[in-house]
């Protein structure tokens, strides 16, 4: 199970990225555009002025089980050792299967998650 602080700080970032996405679209549409350096610079400068936290690249994929950032599967959304937590799951989505009939037990063990950490 991750910190609390990093998910929340993950969280963080991503309405960040959320309130920024327009404001540096249009700048990074403007610097592709300009034609002259000393505008292109300019430009440059307003992107740089907007929080770092604001840049897509620097969220995290992180599992929705644990909230673990390593071992993360992008496919599934789960950590490696979410497998090794259920395998009920991993028995369904390491084969392949993905069928709404398939996912039931994954959805089953996470209702029934003792920690509360699930999402369903």
């Amino acid at each position: 199970m991750a910190k609390k602080s990093m998910i929340e700080r993950e969280k963080k970032r991503g309405r960040l990225v959320e309130k920024y996405a327009e404001k540096r679209e249009n700048l990074k549409e403007q610097f592709r555009t300009a034609k002259n350096p000393s505008e292109k610079l300019e430009i440059h400068r307003k992107i740089q002025q907007l929080p770092r936290n604001s840049a897509p690249n620097r969220r995290r994929n992180r599992c929705w089980v644990t909230g673990r950032p390593r071992g993360y599967y992008r496919d599934f959304g789960f950590q490696l050792f979410s497998f090794d937590a259920r395998p009920e799951v991993s028995t369904y989505l390491v084969r392949g299967e993905v069928a709404d009939d398939a996912l039931e037990p994954l959805i089953a063990a996470v209702e029934q998650d003792p920690n509360g950490i699930g999402v369903f």
